[in-house]
């Protein structure tokens, strides 16, 4: 089997292809710099942190679907992405037409992806390096995956708001729906509960121990409650 890091580096060479080639001549240069600053900061990280964090290669793959799908809508701008056109051209018929569809949906697919795929990897995270079990093991990723989408829809709005004109609706993306952050929002947490509950229900068929784990992660450790007695006991452990 490929080791970790030959297949990162395999990954990273590919998407490293695909990205080059999506860059040429993207449908809006702006939008296509300001949507570029998510795999941007997110390689920065990755690469920070690669010696010390090796994902699993299922984690590796997410991420690679996803900033596949990221540089796509980066490269047409999300609203734009002609999925319609490509679908018609394989069977004949629009998707929007079979689905009763009256906008461009790509921005919904990808925020969806958003906690389909990288739930799993932030799971990893929370495993190896928070020691969490159990209960918050499945809890947390999806706890971080609805708050970083919020964060992703303000800065989203704060993007519109600086930019204005073309670029900055072309970030934002809601294509005349009031309710779309909202729904950008849901659809991401609808992506993470799949994405954990399918981890959860291989898990709870694989490890013995699942439900006592699962029991544990969930009682008091401590019966004392962490308030202002425990400040005072610190606060004199200073003096």
């Amino acid at each position: 089997m490929v080791s970790h890091s030959r297949y990162l580096i395999i990954l990273t060479l590919v998407y490293a292809v695909f990205w080059a080639v999506l860059a040429i001549d993207p449908v809006d240069r702006t939008t296509w710099l300001l949507e570029n600053t998510l795999p941007v900061a997110f390689f920065i990280a990755m690469f920070a942190t690669h010696r010390r964090l090796v994902f699993s290669r299922i984690s590796y793959t997410l991420i690679f679907i996803f900033l596949c799908l990221h540089t796509v809508g980066a490269h047409y701008t999300y609203s734009n992405v002609p999925y319609d056109q490509w679908f018609s051209a394989f069977t004949g018929t629009p998707l929007n037409e079979i689905m009763g569809w009256e906008r461009n949906h790509y921005d919904r697919l990808v925020h969806f992806s958003y906690g389909l795929l990288l739930a799993y990897p932030i799971r990893e995270v929370f495993l190896r390096v928070a020691d969490v079990r159990g209960f918050w093991g499945y809890f947390l990723p999806l706890d971080v995956t609805m708050s970083t989408s919020m964060i992703y829809e303000l800065v989203e709005w704060g993007a519109a708001v600086i930019f204005a004109g073309d670029a900055g609706m072309n970030f934002l993306g809601t294509q005349g729906d009031v309710w779309d952050a909202h729904r950008d929002m849901a659809l991401a947490t609808l992506g993470a509960v799949i994405a954990m509950a399918v981890t959860a229900m291989l898990n709870g068929y694989l490890q013995r121990d699942f439900a006592r784990e699962w029991a544990r992660s969930i009682t008091v450790k401590r019966s004392n409650p962490l308030g202002e007695d425990e400040l005072v006991k610190l606060w004199r452990r200073k003096k």
